[in-house]
């Protein structure tokens, strides 16, 4: 079938070469040109997940994949319109449609009878059937359910390894009604594995909630485990044995403290959850320990070694997670802030980030075997680069927070390195 592929980031582009490996023809849309440009020149714009890397080039040689900057026109005569463009929040945590609003309408316009129009981007609930559809028929004259299908499917995947997740993980799906969830069930037998399992649940909200649940359980889950590490470290416990013995009992299942929550997910997306429901006490309370993390973790190293005033201190890694670039809600930046505020010199590394783009995001460059003086570092993501880093050679290092507690903590203390971790 001819499909269509509306945002072309680092989940959509996995999409399209997925639909298009299963024999499909594949128009991807998006706004931006660069994207476009290295697409349809048989280039990944988003590299680093090998299973996409590496045949998207005969893809595209072959006429299964190309793109446009016009989703109009794209859409134009596909059977199904696939559309995962961001929904983001403000500074002021308020939700932002405006790009998938206009993504939408834009599809309304170039869409034909009998389309199916499936949302992947996570949605507040009630979007799907509530704002997108009414605009899909206002802008196509179509009616929902007669000659026009809406769906919601909630993207489940990892940036870097998305189309392993696609085989991984079941897909959950719900339409606006009963012909809309059948096509979609349909669509998705045709353009993912065989074997894939299919997920139907009873409608779009349905649907919608389930991504917000998941996600929100897990920064639930994540804040309990800090504060369960800042309850050790008053005491002197390692948190992390504690976490790793109750987890050997089958009904916990303790998730790992860190110096902060990052992506574009869980700092994101509980906020889609409790912004319309004012009652909700939970998840706004694990945003907030969350999002403290970065602070106290900076008053847990002045506890340890004194006033940070004027020193040298290190981020080491600016992503939001270990071995990907994105750096979306990364607590690097709440990290950067804090120690900036006690008066520190605030230096970043990442493996993925130039000298240039560190300087872009607030951070004086630091690479390996520079002789500035550091006297704190902290390990914000669990690169592997970091693993192997020697840590003897910065001069100057006293105290090395583990952000992540990724590292060995002996290892670091037999460089002559005092060792700090979240709760331990």
């Amino acid at each position: 079938m001819r499909i269509a592929v509306v945002g072309l980031g680092q989940i959509g582009l996995p999409l399209a070469v997925q639909y298009a490996s299963r024999g499909h023809e594949v128009v991807g849309c998006d706004v931006d040109a660069g994207v476009v440009e290295a697409l349809n020149a048989g280039r990944s714009p988003h590299p680093g997940e090998a299973a996409v890397d590496e045949p998207l080039p005969g893809l595209v040689a072959t006429g299964r994949l190309r793109a446009t900057t016009d989703d109009a026109e794209g859409v134009r005569g596909a059977e199904a319109v696939v559309v995962i463009v961001p929904v983001a929040i403000d500074a002021d945590r308020r939700v932002d449609f405006g790009a998938i609003d206009t993504a939408t309408r834009d599809v309304g316009r170039g869409i034909g009878p009998g389309a199916l129009v499936v949302v992947e981007t996570t949605l507040p609930v009630g979007t799907t059937r509530g704002r997108l559809t009414p605009m899909l028929e206002a802008e196509s004259g179509l009616r929902a359910e007669d000659d026009l299908f809406v769906a919601f499917s909630p993207e489940r995947v990892l940036v870097g390894r998305v189309l392993e997740d696609l085989r991984r993980y079941p897909k959950v799906v719900g339409g606006i009604g009963p012909r809309s969830t059948a096509r979609a069930l349909d669509f998705y037998r045709a353009v993912l594995e065989e074997g894939t399992e299919l997920r139907e649940v009873s409608g779009a909200e349905a649907a919608e909630m389930t991504k917000l649940a998941e996600t929100t359980y897990r920064d639930v889950n994540i804040a309990l485990a800090n504060e369960y590490a800042r309850f050790a470290a008053e005491r002197g416990i390692d948190v992390m044995e504690v976490i790793e013995a109750a987890n050997s009992q089958p009904y916990s299942h303790v998730h790992r403290p860190g110096v902060g929550v990052g992506g574009h997910c869980i700092p994101v997306y509980p906020h889609f959850l409790f912004a319309d429901a004012p009652d909700m006490r939970l998840p706004p309370a694990a945003r907030r320990i969350n999002d403290e993390m970065a602070a106290w973790a900076v008053s847990e190293a002045q506890r340890t070694i004194g006033s940070l005033q004027d020193a040298g201190v290190l981020v080491l890694g600016i992503a939001y997670r270990g071995g990907v670039r994105e750096d979306a809600f990364s607590s690097a930046y709440a990290l950067r802030d804090a120690l900036a505020a006690v008066g520190a010199r605030v230096h970043g590394h990442d493996p993925f980030l130039s000298a240039a783009e560190l300087m872009e995001r607030g951070f004086s460059p630091w690479r390996p075997g520079d002789a500035t003086p550091i006297r704190f570092a902290v390990l914000q993501a669990d690169h592997a680069e970091y693993r192997t880093l020697d840590l003897a050679s910065i001069p100057g290092l006293q105290l090395l927070l583990d952000g992540r507690n990724a590292l060995d903590p002996p290892a670091v203390r037999a460089a002559g390195i005092a060792y700090l971790g979240i709760g331990r």
